[in-house]
C-alpha cells in the first residue's frame, strides 16, 4: 500500500476515470461550440436542451470568441478620412506650437516608407513569424530617412522638439540630422559597435551593418578595438534583453526628457514595448500633472485611452500636413550631406574581409559601393539585428 492509503493498481484506475472525465468534458465542449456556431434558427430542440444544461461551457466560449474578436479588431488598420484627419492635424499643430517641452517617441512605423517592414502590422516582422512565414526585406543599406525622419529633424532644429526617444535600430534618425544628444536609441543603432572594455566606452560608428555576425545573447561583431585589441560588440538590444550600454540607448537623457516633458508625441509605436518603461510615462506623478499624449499609428495601442488625441493614418502624411499647418518646410535628405560619413571610422588593413554587408556611399554610382557577398535584395534576411534576433518567435516545426 501506498502512503497515501490507495495500492498502485486503485491509483490507476483513479488516474482512468480522471482521464476518461476531462475527455468527455472536451466533447461536450466541442459539441456545445458547434452549436454555437449555427444560427438560432437552425438549432434544433435537442441542441437547446444540450446548450440549456451547460451554461458554464456556453458562457465560457462566448467569452473566448469577444476576447478573439477584440484581438482581431486590435490588429485592423484604421484610417481616419481625409478632412478628420486635418482637422485632428490642425488640433496637433496647436499642441506643438503650445507645447513647453515636447518629447517625440518613434516606432518602426516611421521607417516602412524607407521599406523597412514594421513588427505588428499585417505584413510585421512579429506578424509573419507567428504564421511560420520567412521575413524578407531589401538592402537595409538602400533605406534613407523618410519624410518623418527629416520633418523631426527639423522640428528640433526650430526648437519645437526637445529630444526623440526610439526603439529603431536601423539608425535613419542619426542620418537625418538629428543631433546625437538629441535622440535615445533605446535598442540600438544597427551602424554602431563599442568596446566595453575601454572606459568610457569607445564607440565606432561604420557605414555598413555591423550585426551579421551577432544575434539574441550573441553581441560579438568580429572586430577588435583600435585602442586596446578588445572584441567589439554590436548595441543591438533584442526582444528579451535588458540595455545596459550607455550610448546610442542614453536611458538617462530619455528618462530626464520624460520627466521634463508637458507633451508627447507618439509615431508608428505599437507602444506595446514603451508601455513596459513606467519611466516614460512619468506614472510616478498624479495624471493630471502627466505629459498629454498624442498618438498617430494605424492600429489600436494600449496607451489609446490616455491619449489627448489619436490620429489614426500614415506617420509620412501626419506629418506633411503638420508641417504645412506649423508653416515649416521639410528638408531633403541628401547622402552627401549624410552625418554618419563624418562620424564613421574606417576599418584597419586586413578587416576590409570582416562583414559582407553593403557599404553606404555618398552617391548610388560611387565605385565599391557593395560589400562581399552581398544577397540580392529579394533574399531572406539571415543575421543580426533583423535576422536571427527574430527568430524567438518562429513556429518551429514539429519533428517526425
Amino acid at each position: 500500500m501506498a502512503a497515501g492509503g490507495l495500492s498502485r493498481s486503485e491509483r490507476k484506475a483513479a488516474e482512468r476515470v480522471r482521464r476518461l472525465r476531462e475527455e468527455q468534458q472536451r466533447e461536450r465542449l466541442r459539441q456545445v461550440s458547434r452549436i454555437l456556431r449555427k444560427a438560432v434558427a437552425e438549432r434544433s430542440a435537442e441542441e437547446g436542451r444540450l446548450l440549456a444544461e451547460s451554461e458554464d461551457l456556453v458562457t465560457e466560449l462566448q467569452g473566448r470568441s469577444r476576447r478573439r474578436e477584440g484581438l482581431k479588431r486590435r490588429q485592423e488598420e484604421v484610417c481616419d478620412d481625409p478632412e478628420e484627419l486635418r482637422r485632428k492635424v490642425r488640433e496637433l499643430a496647436g499642441a506643438v506650437r503650445n507645447a513647453k517641452y515636447l518629447v517625440v517617441y518613434t516606432g518602426a512605423g516611421i521607417s516602412t516608407a524607407a521599406s523597412i517592414p514594421d513588427y505588428r502590422g499585417p505584413n510585421g516582422v512579429w506578424t509573419l513569424l507567428q504564421k511560420g512565414r520567412s521575413v524578407s526585406a531589401g538592402d537595409l543599406s538602400e533605406a534613407e530617412p523618410t519624410l518623418t525622419h527629416m520633418s523631426i529633424a527639423r522640428l528640433h532644429e526650430q526648437k519645437l522638439v526637445q529630444h526623440v526617444v526610439s526603439q529603431n535600430c536601423d539608425g535613419l534618425h542619426l542620418r537625418s540630422g538629428l543631433p546625437r544628444s538629441a535622440m535615445s536609441e533605446l535598442h540600438g543603432n544597427m551602424y554602431i559597435e563599442v568596446c566595453t572594455a575601454c572606459t568610457p566606452n569607445r564607440e565606432y560608428v561604420r557605414v555598413f551593418d555591423v550585426t551579421e555576425r551577432t544575434a539574441l545573447h550573441r553581441h560579438q561583431t568580429g572586430r577588435t578595438c583600435h585602442k586596446c585589441g578588445a572584441q567589439l560588440r554590436d548595441t543591438i538590444v533584442h526582444f528579451g534583453e535588458r540595455g545596459t550600454l550607455g550610448q546610442p540607448l542614453n536611458w538617462e537623457a530619455a528618462t530626464q526628457a520624460a520627466s521634463k516633458a508637458d507633451t508627447i508625441l507618439c509615431l508608428g509605436s505599437s507602444l506595446k514595448v514603451l508601455k513596459k518603461y513606467p519611466h516614460l510615462w512619468c506614472m510616478t506623478k498624479p495624471p493630471s500633472r502627466r505629459p498629454k499624449l498624442y498618438i498617430v499609428n494605424l492600429q489600436w495601442t494600449p496607451k489609446d485611452d490616455w491619449a489627448a488625441l489619436k490620429l489614426h493614418g500614415k506617420c509620412d502624411d501626419v506629418m506633411r500636413l503638420l508641417m504645412d499647418e506649423l508653416g515649416l518646410d521639410i528638408p531633403h535628405y541628401s547622402r552627401w550631406q549624410d552625418p554618419i560619413f563624418s562620424l564613421a571610422t574606417p576599418l584597419r588593413a586586413g578587416e576590409e574581409g570582416s562583414h559582407s554587408r553593403k557599404l553606404l556611399c555618398r552617391s548610388r554610382e560611387e565605385p565599391g559601393a557593395c560589400g562581399r557577398g552581398t544577397p540580392p535584395s529579394s533574399a531572406p534576411v539571415l543575421g543580426g539585428w533583423f535576422g536571427r534576433g527574430c527568430t524567438k518567435r518562429t513556429k518551429r516545426k514539429k519533428a517526425t
